[in-house]
Parts: C-alpha cells; sequence; structure tokens
C-alpha cells in the first residue's frame, strides 16, 4: 500500500509543477492546492499504514507494553489541512485582486505585463530599431 501511496505523490507532485509553471494564475492556484495535499499524503504515508492500538497506557503500568499508533503525523495533517486553506483563501483573494486590478489572468497578457512594471506602455521595438539605424555616428 505504500508503493502505491509513494507513487500516487509523485503523480501528484508533477501535476502541481506542471500547473505552477504553466502562466495563468489560477492554474498556479491549483497547482498550489495540489501540492499541499500531496505533502499531507506523504506527512500521512510517512507514520505508517498498520492499524496499532492507540497509545493509551494501562493503569499500573508505566510504558507501553506493545506496539501503539503514532498521533504526531495526524497532528501533522490536520495542521497542515488548516494552514493550507488559509492560504489558499489568501491565494483566491490575490487572485481576485489581480484580475479586477489588471483584466486578465494570464502572466504573458500585455495588460498584466504593464501592470507589474515589465513592459513600458507604447515602447514598440521596432521603432527603436529604425530610430537606431538612422543615428548619425560620430561628432
Amino acid at each position: 500500500m505504500e508503493t502505491v501511496l509513494a507513487g500516487l505523490v509523485g503523480l501528484l507532485f508533477a501535476a502541481a509543477i506542471y500547473l505552477m509553471l504553466s502562466g495563468v494564475l489560477v492554474r498556479f492556484v491549483f497547482g498550489f492546492v495540489l501540492i499541499g495535499n500531496a505533502i499531507n499524503l506523504l506527512i500521512f504515508a510517512a507514520g505508517r499504514m498498520a492499524h496499532t492500538r492507540p497509545p493509551l497506557i494501562p493503569d499500573g503500568q508505566a510504558a507501553l507494553t506493545a506496539p501503539a499508533a503514532n498521533a504526531l503525523p495526524q497532528a501533522l495533517i490536520l495542521t497542515a489541512i488548516v494552514i493550507g486553506f488559509a492560504m489558499i483563501t489568501f491565494l483566491l483573494v490575490l487572485l481576485y485582486r489581480t484580475y479586477s486590478q489588471t483584466g486578465t489572468l494570464d502572466a504573458d497578457d500585455d495588460a498584466f505585463l504593464e501592470e507589474t512594471g515589465r513592459v513600458v506602455p507604447g515602447y514598440d521595438e521596432a521603432c527603436v530599431a529604425d530610430v537606431d539605424a538612422d543615428a548619425e555616428v560620430g561628432p
């Protein structure tokens, strides 16, 4: 069972990285959700899949007498789910704000690039090349 979960975690990581590198912000958020689920599944698989009894010490004893389940992976997963939900909500608010500011969610769109300052509005490379070719050299 652990082998199947390891393959599933790898598949989820690969799909998440693919989505996050696509350049469309909605796909980035879906990739973020997938990578969070992959990490939760990885922690779950690392905590053993075998059914064992709860870690309760019987009355009159000082330690456990048999192997017991580890509650730490479940606590970590629960914490990660809560933090992941908050991060996804924050990303969705940022996504909405980005769309309302730029009018697009494509990171390669001109409106998005102009808003982020990566492209100067009205800049045309062909005009600059023509001006450079006509410029005089020397005094």
